[in-house]
Protein backbone atom coordinates (compact mmCIF):
# COMPACT_ATOMS: atom_id res chain seq x y z
CA UNK A 1 0.00 0.00 0.00
CA UNK A 2 1.31 3.39 -1.00
CA UNK A 3 0.29 6.34 1.49
CA UNK A 4 2.17 8.32 -1.43
CA UNK A 5 -1.45 7.60 -3.57
CA UNK A 6 -4.94 8.90 -2.06
CA UNK A 7 -3.52 8.63 1.83
CA UNK A 8 -3.22 4.78 0.69
CA UNK A 9 -6.96 4.28 1.13
CA UNK A 10 -8.30 0.84 1.21
CA UNK A 11 -10.72 0.55 -1.55
CA UNK A 12 -12.64 -2.60 -3.30
CA UNK A 13 -9.44 -2.96 -5.70
CA UNK A 14 -7.27 -3.19 -2.79
CA UNK A 15 -9.79 -5.38 -0.72
CA UNK A 16 -9.53 -7.83 -3.85
CA UNK A 17 -5.88 -8.23 -4.13
CA UNK A 18 -5.13 -8.55 -0.25
CA UNK A 19 -7.99 -10.77 -0.50
CA UNK A 20 -6.68 -12.95 -3.54
CA UNK A 21 -2.61 -12.87 -1.70
CA UNK A 22 -4.06 -14.31 1.17
CA UNK A 23 -6.19 -17.16 -0.75
CA UNK A 24 -2.94 -17.83 -3.30
CA UNK A 25 -0.63 -18.11 -0.13
CA UNK A 26 -3.05 -20.60 1.82
CA UNK A 27 -3.09 -22.20 -1.27
CA UNK A 28 0.28 -22.90 -1.85
CA UNK A 29 1.06 -23.06 2.05
CA UNK A 30 2.91 -19.94 2.23
CA UNK A 31 3.62 -17.68 4.89
CA UNK A 32 2.46 -14.43 4.81
CA UNK A 33 4.18 -11.09 5.48
CA UNK A 34 1.51 -7.43 4.71
CA UNK A 35 3.24 -4.09 5.15
CA UNK A 36 0.42 -1.69 5.97
CA UNK A 37 0.06 1.54 5.82
CA UNK A 38 -2.96 3.29 5.29
CA UNK A 39 -5.24 6.72 5.64
CA UNK A 40 -8.12 3.66 6.39
CA UNK A 41 -11.66 3.17 3.63
CA UNK A 42 -11.96 4.92 0.35
CA UNK A 43 -14.13 7.58 1.11
CA UNK A 44 -14.93 7.66 -2.35
CA UNK A 45 -16.32 4.60 -2.72
CA UNK A 46 -19.03 4.43 0.70
CA UNK A 47 -20.11 1.05 2.04
CA UNK A 48 -17.79 -1.12 -0.68
CA UNK A 49 -14.58 0.39 1.09
CA UNK A 50 -15.53 -0.48 4.46
CA UNK A 51 -17.12 -4.09 3.11
CA UNK A 52 -12.91 -4.62 2.50
CA UNK A 53 -12.11 -5.34 5.74
CA UNK A 54 -15.09 -8.30 6.30
CA UNK A 55 -14.08 -9.63 3.18
CA UNK A 56 -10.10 -9.36 4.49
CA UNK A 57 -10.49 -10.37 7.76
CA UNK A 58 -12.53 -13.23 6.49
CA UNK A 59 -9.74 -14.69 4.46
CA UNK A 60 -7.15 -14.42 6.97
CA UNK A 61 -9.54 -16.48 9.39
CA UNK A 62 -9.70 -19.36 6.68
CA UNK A 63 -5.78 -18.94 6.10
CA UNK A 64 -4.58 -18.44 10.21
CA UNK A 65 -7.39 -21.03 11.69
CA UNK A 66 -8.45 -23.36 9.36
CA UNK A 67 -5.08 -24.17 7.64
CA UNK A 68 -2.91 -23.00 10.69
CA UNK A 69 -0.49 -20.80 8.81
CA UNK A 70 1.57 -18.10 9.87
CA UNK A 71 0.97 -14.67 9.11
CA UNK A 72 3.21 -11.52 9.87
CA UNK A 73 1.94 -7.86 10.09
CA UNK A 74 4.13 -5.05 9.81
CA UNK A 75 2.93 -1.48 10.41
CA UNK A 76 4.31 1.37 8.73
CA UNK A 77 3.32 5.31 9.49
CA UNK A 78 0.38 5.77 9.23
CA UNK A 79 -1.78 2.80 9.55
CA UNK A 80 -5.21 3.96 10.82
CA UNK A 81 -9.10 3.38 10.55
CA UNK A 82 -10.22 0.45 8.79
CA UNK A 83 -6.84 -1.54 8.11
CA UNK A 84 -6.27 -1.13 11.91
CA UNK A 85 -9.58 -2.23 11.96
CA UNK A 86 -9.01 -5.69 10.40
CA UNK A 87 -6.17 -7.07 8.95
CA UNK A 88 -3.47 -4.93 10.37
CA UNK A 89 -4.16 -6.28 13.55
CA UNK A 90 -4.44 -9.70 12.97
CA UNK A 91 -1.28 -10.86 12.18
CA UNK A 92 0.21 -14.20 14.59
CA UNK A 93 3.03 -11.34 14.97
CA UNK A 94 2.41 -7.38 14.20
CA UNK A 95 5.65 -5.34 14.02
CA UNK A 96 5.32 -1.84 13.66
CA UNK A 97 8.17 0.49 12.69
CA UNK A 98 9.46 2.86 15.10
CA UNK A 99 7.25 6.16 15.97
CA UNK A 100 4.70 4.86 13.37
CA UNK A 101 1.33 6.51 14.11
CA UNK A 102 -1.32 3.87 14.75
CA UNK A 103 -4.95 4.22 15.40
CA UNK A 104 -8.13 3.49 14.74
CA UNK A 105 -9.57 7.08 15.12
CA UNK A 106 -7.67 10.65 15.26
CA UNK A 107 -7.07 11.75 18.86
CA UNK A 108 -9.26 14.38 18.17
CA UNK A 109 -12.33 12.34 17.59
CA UNK A 110 -11.62 10.25 20.24
CA UNK A 111 -11.26 13.12 22.35
CA UNK A 112 -14.75 14.74 21.21
CA UNK A 113 -16.54 10.95 21.44
CA UNK A 114 -15.18 10.37 25.25
CA UNK A 115 -14.95 13.85 26.19
CA UNK A 116 -11.27 13.75 27.24
CA UNK A 117 -7.89 14.50 26.37
CA UNK A 118 -5.89 11.26 25.67
CA UNK A 119 -1.59 11.32 26.50
CA UNK A 120 0.54 12.53 23.68
CA UNK A 121 2.11 9.59 21.59
CA UNK A 122 -0.91 7.34 22.71
CA UNK A 123 -1.36 6.14 19.00
CA UNK A 124 2.40 5.96 18.38
CA UNK A 125 4.92 2.84 18.48
CA UNK A 126 7.88 2.63 20.89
Amino acid sequence: MDFQFMGSSMGSVVGEKITRLVEHAGNQLLPLILVCASGGACMQEGSLSLMQMAKISSALYEYQKNKRLFYVSILTSPTTGGVTASFGMLGDIIIAEPDAYIAFAGKRVIEQTLNTTIPEGSQGSC
